[in-house]
């Protein structure tokens, strides 16, 4: 529910972009959004939606208009929600994936929770595989890189073999 998002938007991000200025961080960010908003109030909710990722993308887009580098930063966000919807098989509920075009109500659990917990299991235990070939591949053990990463959510720009 934390690693699985985290991890596999991060491994998602790098595979189709391998843009090493991205913020990661943010892509992280996005990924957990959705479960972290959304969980509080008893499930899948707005941030669960097909409508909630592009409103955000349009937000960014319309905010950051005469601003390249806020631009590169915050489009990471929704990059991160849109990931979020597609490793939580977002889109196999629905009512809460289209909404509001199939009516105004949502499902009623997290769907990382209402697939049994040997899955969730197993599902972090992938997340955590991925974020430790992050890890690895980045460099992220050498404190200099490490904390590059974690003040501008860069990676190097050749990636540790």
């Amino acid at each position: 529910m934390i690693l699985w998002p985290a991890g596999m938007a991060l491994a998602l991000v790098w595979s189709v972009f391998r843009d090493p200025a991205l913020d990661h961080r943010v892509v992280i960010l996005g990924a957990l959004l959705p479960d972290l908003v959304d969980g509080p109030f008893g499930g899948a909710r707005v941030l669960h939606t097909l409508a909630a990722s592009a409103v955000l993308l349009a937000v960014v887009m319309l905010v950051t208009r005469a601003h390249r580098a806020g631009r590169r930063r915050w489009l990471a966000l929704p990059i991160g929600t849109f990931a979020h919807l597609v490793f939580d098989g977002a889109w196999t509920r629905t009512a809460t994936f289209w909404w509001p075009l199939f009516g105004t109500s949502f499902g009623d659990a997290l769907p990382a929770l209402s697939r049994g917990l040997p899955l969730l299991v197993l599902q972090e235990l992938v997340g955590a595989a991925v974020l430790a070939w992050f890890w690895h591949r980045f460099g992220l053990a050498d404190a200099a890189v490490r904390a590059k990463f974690l003040r501008t959510g860069r990676v190097p720009r050749t990636p540790t073999p």
